[in-house]
């Protein structure tokens, strides 16, 4: 498809000396290749294949079991019915369960920025003995699975009288979560401006003044990114919270989700429901920080 350019005039003189004003539209040709449109096709279907999950959760979780069973998971529902939210809510006290997931999810990802920007500044900045080593063990603890970690949590955990508590978590997704901040913020500081470092030292700055006052507000895009990602990680685990808090006023938004399957009878209205309530949090989550993760990423794309 042809784009039109803004017009321009272009003046001749004519034999008889007179000014002739005539005006010339530039044509601009699509450069598209065979290659773009079949990426464009591509993304097309990804994006499908991610809308239709969300497509199927939202019609069924307005149904009955009835309206179900009768027209199956892909048409519309003949009423709408809020019988599996209202379930679910009651069921599982979903209030409590968005508490525990808010708490758990924010304060792991504020202390896992703090522990990973206190590291990376002693790594990168610092620049400790062994760097390259310690960088290299905190990798390793990133690719590390978590099964492995669950028994000597569990015994750790139950000596100290911390068990079934969402103290617990915390301190286990603090570290796992700050095992990848630190690697990734000791790479970035680790080329941090060395002239702004040595103009703040001549200043008078001390080390803890040069790293709240110069690198923190100099990295905020990377951090807000960091915040962003730990809090949806965090909240999207199962594993640990489902190992560690047993009790039913402690667990999470993910294990309330499970406790609805059961090994012979799974109500699928009921489960859609529970899936769309647990979805909203954090998509209302993304909204809100849409700009400053896309900020985030883009930081330092252009000088």
């Amino acid at each position: 498809m042809a784009t039109i350019a803004p017009q321009s005039v272009r003046s001749t003189v004519d034999p008889t000396g007179k000014r002739d004003n005539t005006f010339k539209v530039r044509k601009r040709k699509s450069n598209r290749t065979v290659g773009d449109w079949f990426i464009l096709l591509a993304a097309i279907i990804v994006g499908l294949l991610i809308v239709v999950p969300f497509y199927l959760i939202i019609i069924n979780s307005f149904k009955t079991a009835g309206d179900y069973a009768t027209g199956g998971a892909l048409q519309w529902p003949a009423q709408i019915s809020f019988d599996g939210i209202t379930k679910f809510w009651n069921r599982v006290n979903f209030p409590e369960k968005l508490w525990n997931s808010i708490l758990i999810s924010t304060v792991v990802a504020f202390l896992a920025m703090i522990v990973s920007v206190l590291n990376a500044y002693a790594i990168g900045i610092g620049r400790v003995k062994g760097r390259t080593w310690i960088v290299v063990l905190f990798l390793l603890a990133n690719v590390l699975p978590q099964e492995a970690l669950l028994y000597p949590l569990y015994f750790m955990f139950k000596s100290i009288g911390l068990y079934d508590n969402v103290w617990s978590v915390i301190i286990i997704f603090t570290v796992i979560q700050s095992a990848f901040g630190t690697y990734l913020l000791s790479s970035v500081y680790g080329t941090f401006p060395k002239e702004i470092l040595e103009a703040a030292s001549l200043d008078g700055a001390s080390r803890w003044t040069i790293l709240w006052r110069v690198i923190v507000p100099i990295s905020r895009p990377t951090l807000s990114v960091l915040l962003i990602f730990f809090f949806i990680w965090t909240w999207n685990e199962f594993l640990i919270p489902l190992t560690f808090l047993v009790s039913n006023s402690n667990q999470t938004v993910p294990i309330a989700i499970a406790s609805l399957q059961g090994d012979r009878l799974m109500d699928v209205t009921t489960t859609s429901a529970s899936a769309l309530l647990g979805l909203i949090p954090t998509l209302i989550f993304f909204l809100i920080f849409q700009r400053t993760l896309t900020r985030g990423i883009t930081a330092g794309a252009v000088k």
